[in-house]
Order: C-alpha cells, then sequence, then structure tokens
C-alpha cells in the first residue's frame, strides 16, 4: 500500500483526507493501552494534515459523540448476536473482548465520504465492517493488532468467550456476509505491535504485508510528575518503598501473584506499599483479587485505585510516586506502561512474555 500523500498533497483541493480509526470501545473512563495508541496516532496524522476521527460502539459511554484530545469520536448503538446473554454478560462484553455487531456504525462506515484509510484496530466483526466498507468504496484498510491473535494463550482466549458460553450465536451468518474470517489477509496492511505476533502473522497469513510497529509514548507526559502530591493524596508515607503496578484488573495482568510477591517482599522491607491502579475488566478477578488482600491482611499494605483517566495528571504523580514499577502479566502483546515508567526514569520489573 503506498503511504498517504502529505497535506499539500492530498487536503485542502477535494481529495480524500480523512482517516477513520475504528476500535471496538473508546472512553477517557476506562483508558487503556489501546486508546493511548490510537490518540497519539490521531494527534501525529492531525499535525501532518489529515482529519481524523474515531468510530465506535457505546459500550461503556454512551455518548454519541465526543471530542478527546482534539480528535472527534462518533460512537453508535451497538448488540452482541446472542440468545439468553445476560445483563452482566453484556457488560462483561462491554469491558473486555465483546465481538459486537452495530449497523448504524457500519452504515456510518459506508456513507462517509472523502476517506483516505480505514484503520480497524479491532477483527472479528467489527473487522469485517471495516472490511465491507472499505471494498464497497474501494479505499484502503489496515488492521492494528493491539490485543494478540495469533499469539494468545489458550487461557486468554478462554477469558475472552466466557461471557457468551452456553447462549446461541445468532451473529456467525453476519459475521460470514461481512468477511470477518477473511479481515487480516484482505487487509492492504497488517499492523503488529509484538515482534511474536508478527512472526507468527507471516507464517499464518497467505500474504507478506505485515510489520511490526512497537508501540510509542509521548514521553515528555512522563518526565514530570508529583511523586510526594500521590502520595498524599492516598496516604502513602514519604518514606515507604512504593510497588506500582498500573494495568487492567484482568487475569491477563495477574495482579494476584504480584500481590503474593509483595507478601514475602514485605518480610524484607516491613515499610513498603503496593499500588494496583486500572480499570476493572474482569469483576470476578478483582473479587479474587481482593479477598486474597483480606487474607494476607495487606489492606493496610496494597492500594487499589480505578483507572486515570486519558489527561489525568495522577498518571504521571503515580509514576513518580513508585520505586519501582511491576508488570506480571501472563501475556502481553506490548506493555505500553514500560515505555511511560521508564519516561518516569523508574526501574521496571516485568514477565518474560510479549
Amino acid at each position: 500500500m503506498k503511504t498517504p500523500a502529505t497535506k499539500t498533497q492530498a487536503a485542502g483541493h477535494g481529495e480524500a483526507d480523512r482517516i477513520i480509526h475504528v476500535p471496538r470501545r473508546y472512553t477517557s473512563r476506562e483508558w487503556g493501552g489501546t486508546e493511548t495508541v490510537i490518540q497519539n496516532l490521531s494527534r501525529v496524522q492531525r499535525a501532518q494534515g489529515w482529519r481524523t476521527e474515531i468510530a465506535t460502539s457505546q459500550a461503556l459511554d454512551a455518548r454519541p459523540s465526543d471530542c478527546l484530545d482534539g480528535t472527534p469520536v462518533r460512537r453508535f448503538r451497538h448488540r452482541y448476536p446472542f440468545l439468553g446473554l445476560s445483563a452482566e454478560a453484556r457488560a462483561a462484553m462491554d469491558k473486555k473482548g465483546g465481538n459486537l455487531i452495530s449497523l448504524p456504525l457500519f452504515w456510518h462506515l459506508l456513507r462517509s465520504r472523502r476517506v483516505r484509510l480505514y484503520h480497524a484496530h479491532a477483527i472479528k466483526r467489527l473487522g469485517g465492517m471495516v472490511r465491507t466498507a472499505a471494498r464497497w468504496n474501494r479505499k484502503p484498510y489496515v488492521v492494528t493488532l493491539h490485543g494478540g491473535f495469533f499469539d494468545m494463550p489458550e487461557a486468554e482466549h478462554e477469558d475472552l468467550v466466557e461471557a457468551g458460553r452456553g447462549c446461541f450465536e445468532w451473529g456467525k451468518g453476519v459475521g460470514a456476509l461481512l468477511g470477518s474470517r477473511k479481515v487480516l489477509n484482505d487487509a492492504d496492511h497488517v499492523i503488529c505491535v509484538g515482534k511474536a505476533e508478527r512472526d507468527k502473522a507471516l507464517d499464518r497469513l497467505s500474504h507478506d504485508r505485515v510489520s511490526w510497529l512497537p508501540n510509542g509514548v509521548d514521553f515528555k507526559k512522563f518526565t514530570t510528575g508529583d511523586g510526594r502530591r500521590f502520595r498524599a493524596a492516598h496516604d502513602i508515607p514519604a518514606d515507604a518503598f512504593v510497588v506500582l503496578c498500573v494495568s487492567r484488573i484482568d487475569s491477563q495482568k495477574n495482579q494476584v501473584s504480584l500481590v503474593e510477591a509483595f507478601a514475602r517482599f514485605l518480610k524484607q522491607q516491613p515499610h513498603s506499599r503496593l499500588v494496583l491502579a486500572g480499570p476493572c475488566t474482569q469483576p470476578a478477578y478483582q473479587a479474587k483479587l481482593t479477598a486474597l488482600i483480606d487474607r494476607l491482611k495487606l489492606r493496610d499494605r496494597v492500594l487499589l485505585l480505578p483507572g486515570f483517566a486519558n489527561h489525568d495528571p495522577s498518571l504521571a504523580d503515580a509514576f513518580h510516586a513508585g520505586d519501582v514499577f511491576v508488570l506480571p502479566s501472563r501475556h502481553e502483546p506490548f506493555g505500553i506502561v514500560v515505555l511511560e515508567a521508564w519516561s518516569a526514569g523508574k526501574p521496571v520489573i516485568a514477565s518474560q512474555v510479549g
């Protein structure tokens, strides 16, 4: 696929100058690595003269329109094509991995004009909508694999499908019409944030239009932060040794193992604190985590915080309050928080994945 032209070549003359990013969900209320990548990419593309927008579902955010960091966001009604799906299961799918259908979103993609590029940040039925719209409008589309597809442990895959287990899935025919299983093979390019993912994609796909493009961060955002302010706000002693983990509360992120290790670490460093910050994407796992904290009598030593909004200065403050950053994931396509911790000048301990 040819590299998009610059602003002087494309924009301002009625030519295609619009890039539509299509993630499964996008809200400042539960911000994560994928959202950070899309935000940074959109910012750079706008600086080059492109008109960027984000088209997504209303998962976790029912507001139909929004603007985050200068990029317009449009959200559309969606549903999960399962019979007998409980409200709890729908909420779980909104949180993580739901294979959704959104006819209003699909119609928006089909009707969009002056599109230079569709950029899918999910596959399955949502990716099929992007594929079909791009083919219908004779425009290129690319796919970024943020969460791993070829390089995913079986246990992680089981977690993704757990919410719909036991329900009849009537959406398989819709997926077939959209060419959901052809999304990666038909893409003009596939971007992998992890090298292992890229290697497996090259082995499994019918083409070599695959690149390994590691994530990046706006490191200047994390070079300054007020660690003392963060400690004071959360009653953390100034002389405490702080172990920090910023990630979704999710079995993939493996905070249970970190709490168990921290309990042993306390015997050597009794004035330590563990800070776990991130949105909960698996309530059952969070319940398991809090039960462990109670059983080990660590409630006064472990601080559980919700995730930070995209522009919340508390995130940089948290990195500067920590003495060491730990990411114990059992599966990690990239782990963008490691870059954020390094940008704050902090040592990092991470599991040997991703």
